[in-house]
């Protein structure tokens, strides 16, 4: 007779083993996933180029008959928001699985010049510049309603990002990695992720001395893997998955890359996205077109320019591509002045104020030092990207309601979101002060100014979704 003893409870999975097979899957299926990503350049692409040769909605078209409509509701109203959100949850997966524009790169980067890169291109603040020049371009010709200009703006990065490709690196994405106007904005979301892929220095040594050499990972988007620390460049596309046996997907908290990671090096650019870029340039460009200071402000320069004779700024237009100009629909030069300094004043008044404010909170903890006051800023990233969430997301429910769609509990959740966004920022500065001092009252004073820093941005949140 045979006994068979079973045990009365199996041994569990643990959670780090599952997400570590996840990892090592889309190693082994990169052709699955390069599939992917040319399904998604067919899409993208008859989304962005039908629409321009079909005539503009009339107000009758709805979203389910009038693909204009369509196209423009799965861009602005659904796509978007759920790459900013989805970077958030589980890192640059956008960007290593599913974006078009680095697909694109990539194969013509695998056919091209292959030319070094050359230094001016590896700027740091490209990011940062291309991502104010868009929005604010965007606002300049109406990117969210209408087809030309959202074909141009896209079409024009995905052939910017193609020549970038086909000049410089060899299978390479040297455009998202120093070029892409929404690289930035991915990098800082992606610190929030609770997963990533981590690198093991003592495993990857030990393979070293073990004198196996195995097979070079190409990392396209030029992330130095052995010394990686963080997820904000890493594409998450899971090539270097399982190399020299330390490397990994796995688990950690959303708070570790901000508290333990970024102050490891200031970086500028990334304090001015995050302060100008997100909290300020981003909330003038959603608020303005609802916003009574900038009636206001064009009544008072129209009367001006008729008291002085001067009439021509109020009649004259210019093309759609410069400034928004179809039936009905059209901007004089005076709106679009008035409108790019509404923009800029939200941008700086808010970096301003902020700045002052987190200048003195790193003061607060002690003798000046720039590194503080760098990464008191990365605190706030759970705010900023919460902001230009809600932003894109008021775009899914405006066109949800001309439909008729009604959406009563949106309101609650925008509250919801902006509060909790707030509070979060508010546990990483406490965490991050705690590295650079002990006193309480010092890391509370901090923590109280950072707090104030925070009001500008929720401010015009509050007035553009609640107040006005």
């Amino acid at each position: 007779m045979t006994i068979t003893i079973v045990p009365r409870h199996a041994p569990s999975v643990q959670p780090d083993d599952v997400w570590r097979k996840v990892g090592d899957w889309l190693q082994r299926h990169q052709a699955t996933i390069r599939m992917t990503q040319w399904t998604m350049v067919l899409v993208y692409s008859v989304l962005l180029i039908v629409p321009v040769f079909l005539p503009l909605p009339d107000r009758a078209a709805y979203l389910w008959t009038n693909f204009t409509r369509f196209a423009q509701f799965v861009f602005w109203g659904v796509w978007w928001p759920l790459v900013l959100l989805s970077t958030a949850l589980v890192g640059r997966i956008w960007c290593g699985i599913l974006c078009p524009e680095g697909a694109i790169s990539e194969f013509a980067s695998s056919r091209g010049r292959g030319r070094a890169i050359p230094r001016w291109l590896m700027w740091p603040g490209w990011p940062t510049v291309a991502f104010a020049c868009t929005t604010l371009y965007g606002q300049m010709t109406s990117v969210y309603q209408y087809p030309a200009p959202t074909l141009l703006m896209l079409g024009g990065s995905t052939l910017a990002a193609a020549l970038i490709g086909f000049l410089y690196g060899r299978n390479k994405r040297v455009w998202c990695r120093y070029l892409c106007p929404v690289s930035g904005v991915f990098g800082l979301l992606a610190k929030l992720a609770p997963l990533h892929f981590r690198v093991d220095p003592p495993l990857w040594q030990l393979s070293q001395l073990s004198g196996i050499k195995p097979k070079a990972v190409n990392c396209a988007p030029l992330v130095p893997i052995r010394t990686m620390r963080g997820a904000s460049d890493c594409h998450m596309c899971g090539r270097c998955s399982g190399f020299r046996g330390a490397i990994r997907l796995a688990r950690r908290s959303p708070n570790h890359e901000i508290v333990h990671v970024a102050g490891a090096a200031a970086k500028p650019w990334e304090t001015i996205l995050i302060v100008v870029g997100l909290m300020g340039l981003a909330v003038g460009a959603f608020q303005w077109s609802v916003s009574p200071w900038f009636v206001h402000a064009k009544i008072w320069a129209a009367e001006r320019l008729i008291e002085n004779g001067v009439t021509w700024p109020l009649e004259t237009t210019a093309p759609w591509w410069v400034l928004t100009n179809y039936p009905g629909d059209v901007m004089t030069l005076l709106d679009g002045a008035v409108l790019i300094a509404y923009v800029l004043a939200a941008a700086l008044a808010c970096g301003a104020s902020t700045f002052s404010l987190l200048a003195l909170a790193a003061r607060g903890l002690g003798p000046w030092r720039t590194q503080v006051f760098h990464h008191l800023a990365q605190s706030l990233i759970p705010l900023a990207g919460a902001g230009v969430f809600l932003g894109l997301s008021s775009l899914t429910v405006s066109q949800l309601r001309l439909d008729g769609i009604s959406l009563p509990f949106v309101d609650p959740l925008r509250a919801a979101m902006l509060t909790m966004a707030a509070f979060w920022s508010g546990v990483l500065c406490w965490q991050v002060t705690g590295i650079y001092s002990q006193e309480p009252a010092r890391r509370v004073l901090a923590l109280s100014l950072v707090g104030l820093a925070m009001m500008p941005a929720v401010a015009g949140w509050v007035l553009l979704f609640w107040i006005w």
